[in-house]
């Protein structure tokens, strides 16, 4: 489950709220941080996948721009004054479970007032918060990054484990590609020959994005078994990865049964 909620109303800014999320999921790790077009898969009940995120999370980021407030419901009222207006009621659970709740201001968006909020969440103006402004993106990023990871402790330890495997890097959970000897999970691998593409080529450089795992781009052997089906793939070669499959090439095959005679 998430350590991150992202909160955001449809409409105002949730542009921003995506920007935020993948700047986070790249620092901390994507099943780290939950935004609901993002986190809920297809066919999920969302009110219960909501409910259940953020009552787990860590902190709620409430994304805030200027048409939050005043936004108003299908038939005419403050959609903040509707109990099922679901960026209030996401609020109200973080509350209630005790979640740290950080108010994100995007752009000109003022200060909260509490006399201008619902009682059930009035308390969100008296959280500190933060400001973000698009004209200083990288620099709002890395600022939110930091006063979260010094915040939540296991936040702090997912982004050196990331950094100590690469840097720029999202966790992937334990059970994906499972095979003899260490796997690389990656979200795009990219290995150039100056001969080009399917021509013997001098190596220029190998190029592995979002890794979660130890990775070999030198010289030398490298050997690996893995096993798919009932047949074991062996010796020395390269995996790669390209448009979510893994890909091997190796030196040769055994059947399993053939092993055990």
């Amino acid at each position: 489950m998430p350590d991150i909620f992202v909160n955001y109303r449809t409409n105002d800014e949730d542009a921003t709220a995506t920007l935020i999320e993948r700047e986070l999921s790249r620092r901390f790790g994507t099943n780290r941080v939950f935004r609901a077009s993002k986190s809920i898969r297809i066919g999920h009940a969302f009110p219960q996948e909501l409910v259940t995120a953020v009552r787990r999370s860590s902190v709620l980021l409430a994304v805030i721009g200027q048409r939050w407030a005043n936004a108003r419901t299908a038939d005419g009222r403050r959609a903040l004054d509707d109990p099922e207006d679901w960026t209030r009621r996401e609020i109200i659970e973080a509350f209630g479970s005790g979640a740290l709740v950080v108010p994100v201001l995007v752009g000109r968006a003022t200060r909260l007032d509490r006399h201008d909020l619902p009682p059930e969440i009035a308390r969100l103006a008296d959280c500190q918060y933060r400001r973000f402004d698009h004209r200083d993106a990288d620099s709002c990023l890395s600022r939110l990054g930091d006063d979260l990871a010094e915040a939540i402790p296991q936040l702090a330890e997912a982004a050196e484990r990331i950094t100590q495997a690469g840097g720029g890097l999202s966790e992937i959970p334990h059970g994906v590609g499972q095979g003899d000897g260490d796997v690389v999970n990656a979200r795009s691998y990219r290995h150039d020959q100056s001969g080009g593409i399917g021509k013997v080529g001098r190596d220029v450089g190998t190029f592995i994005n979002n890794a979660s795992g130890p990775v070999h781009t030198g010289g030398g052997t490298q050997n690996n078994t893995i096993r798919h089906g009932g047949v074991e793939f062996h010796g020395d070669g390269s995996s790669y990865v390209e448009r979510g499959t893994v890909n091997n090439r190796f030196g040769g095959r055994r059947d399993r049964e053939e092993r055990r005679r």
